[in-house]
């Protein structure tokens, strides 16, 4: 098969491209190197039927290209992920994730693509009423652009599947960990643990509960929902059956670097405008399917951690 993989050089649309070219499949990769990163490409460069395009979504022309009669799919997995700063630059989220998305989807409609595949976030629901969150709960008021980005990219590709017959597969991920991770709790614990290991500052109250999902068991999930479900629009919510409060991921964390540091605490309930203080999923649906994660949050907290101090080099990219 021929797949185009949007953002293929990031956190999860790199692990992604992998084992799509393990499995034997041909694949186009775009990305603007943004926040994505040519190190993690490392696999994928060794299979001839893995082709990079540098450039950037927004570039109509370069989908029109790239996104082909030839191509049997989109894994549309470009955007702007940074939820926390999303108000220093409020343009960011509306073009990286909804005018890029908007701009997928005319590349398909252009060219008879049929089948999209599109990462969307648990930050839909916003600070949801329901806990643990089903996929039919109301969407209450958001509260983070990205959040809002994203909400606006699903309806888009809702529109265009019901306009232009195309099969869209929507999945609602909790925060990923995992190898490549970029950004996140994990790595800003990391980088001030090591800097001061006798302080660390959290912000919010650190009474924060989040599920975590690691980025290994979300691509299976991915897979098997690809396998088994076929209507037309298909929407997943991902994440563990679990969840745990910040204060119980910095106790896993000091206690796996032998550091036992003072705790500080700044922002209230939340760290910042668009925190949503409590997120759970209710994950059944893809459940019922016949998938379950192998790694709880703990495991996947401490797999990220190491990754970390086996790639310092990293925290120096990202700092």
């Amino acid at each position: 098969m021929n797949y185009v993989v949007t953002g293929c050089a990031g956190f999860i649309g790199s692990h992604l491209v992998d084992r799509l070219l393990i499995q034997g499949h041909h694949v186009v990769g775009i990305d603007n190197l943004s926040t994505g990163l040519m190190e993690f490409l490392q696999v994928a460069k060794q299979f001839s039927s893995f082709k990079f395009i540098f450039a950037d979504c927004l570039d109509k022309n370069v989908l029109l290209k790239n996104i082909s009669k030839q191509c049997d799919a989109v894994f549309h997995f470009s955007a702007n992920a940074d939820v926390k700063d999303g108000i220093k630059h409020t343009e960011k989220d509306l073009q990286q994730n909804t005018i890029v998305t908007f701009n997928v989807l005319e590349a398909m409609r252009v060219n008879g693509i049929k089948k999209i595949i599109f990462p969307s976030t648990g930050s839909v629901y916003g600070e949801a009423d329901i806990i643990p969150t089903p996929e039919n709960a109301p969407f209450p008021t958001q509260t983070s652009l990205y959040g809002a980005s994203k909400v606006a990219a699903e309806g888009l590709i809702q529109a265009y599947s019901e306009a232009f017959n195309i099969q869209a597969y929507i999945f609602r991920f909790v925060s990923i960990l995992g190898e490549r991770y970029t950004h996140g709790h994990v790595i800003d614990f990391y980088k001030k643990l090591e800097n001061n290991p006798n302080q660390l500052e959290i912000l919010g109250d650190g009474n924060q509960a989040k599920s975590y999902l690691y980025v290994q068991d979300c691509i299976d999930a991915i897979f098997l929902a690809l396998k088994k479900s076929n209507n037309t629009v298909n929407i997943f919510n991902l994440g563990t059956n679990d969840y745990c409060q910040v204060k119980d991921s910095v106790d896993w964390i000091s206690t796996e670097l032998g550091v036992t540091p003072e705790l500080s605490y700044s922002g209230g309930k939340r760290g910042w405008i668009g925190d949503n203080p409590f997120v759970f999923l209710d994950c059944k649906k893809i459940g019922k399917l016949g998938w379950q994660p192998k790694f709880t949050i703990q495991q996947s907290i401490i797999k990220t951690l190491n990754y970390l101090r086996k790639n310092t080099w990293l925290i120096e990219v990202k700092a």
